[in-house]
């Protein structure tokens, strides 16, 4: 009796750790909220109302921008500034002065990361802004944005993207295992593989004006993300082309789209 008392405890434990294993996977459907999902609905862009609306949809993934205070506080925000205060030169306790629109204070990445968690589907795609002071300064954003990941155990979370190559490669140096793609577009899917990116996140028009650079991605193993794609006509151009992933600040008329082409 009490063997059998075990072996059932025994199988469910494993059924328990199973079922978690499955709630585990994150979508792969291609969707990418572009500062999360904000335009429908609406909420304000990079809030965690926009970020909770991108997982409610079962987007792939929802973007975020990250910037540092003047107190070295990470935050969530689009412009180098917010309500007219430059956020590099500003104090995170001078920001929480002006609420966003739905009253969220200006949300730290510590309690955007933490949000994310919560939740198993979608992937959460930090971009680092390139600091308007110096390189030095975005090397030290790209350091504390890595260590911040670390030790909250986000890594599976997050995938990097930025416009600032040295960050990019910071981020590498720092964490070799991280997913970073590249967004200005002036790197060729070679040279990127070489120096160890995950692959690149391309403006739409870049990727018109050099589609070979799409199968020259896939030969080498390279993701190709778009961004920002809001026509259908350019949703369907990337979707044809077989791209893993794409930006959108539409991510209802994209699902909608690639229903209707099923």
């Amino acid at each position: 009796m009490i063997l059998k008392t075990l072996i059932t405890l025994c199988c469910l434990s494993i059924g328990t750790m199973y079922t978690h294993a499955q709630n585990m996977e994150f979508l792969t459907n291609k969707v990418i909220a572009h500062r999360g999902a904000w335009k429908a609905a609406p909420h304000p862009q990079n809030s965690l109302a926009s970020l909770q609306e991108a997982i409610d949809l079962g987007c792939e993934g929802s973007e975020f921008d990250v910037w540092m205070t003047a107190d070295g506080i990470l935050v969530a925000n689009h412009d180098a500034d917010h309500k007219g205060m430059l956020i590099e030169e500003t104090s995170y306790a001078e920001l929480l002065e002006a609420p966003l629109s739905n009253g969220e204070k200006i949300p730290t990445i510590e309690a955007y990361l933490r949000h994310g968690m919560t939740q198993h589907q979608t992937r959460l795609i930090f971009e680092i802004k390139p600091s308007g002071i110096s390189k030095d300064r975005g090397r030290e954003i790209a350091e504390k944005s890595v260590k911040l990941v670390k030790e909250l155990g986000a890594e599976r979370w997050v995938d990097y993207i930025t416009f600032d190559y040295d960050i990019g490669l910071k981020v590498l140096e720092i964490d070799p295992q991280a997913n970073v793609a590249y967004l200005s577009g002036d790197k060729s899917p070679a040279e990127l593989k070489e120096d160890g990116f995950f692959g690149f996140d391309y403006n739409i028009n870049k990727l018109k004006e050099k589609p070979e650079w799409i199968s020259e991605a896939q030969s080498l193993g390279l993701t190709i993300n778009s961004w920002t794609v809001n026509k259908e006509e350019d949703m369907r151009w990337l979707l044809d082309q077989d791209v893993d992933f794409i930006t959108t600040d539409e991510p209802e008329k994209l699902f909608e789209l690639m229903r209707n082409m099923k």
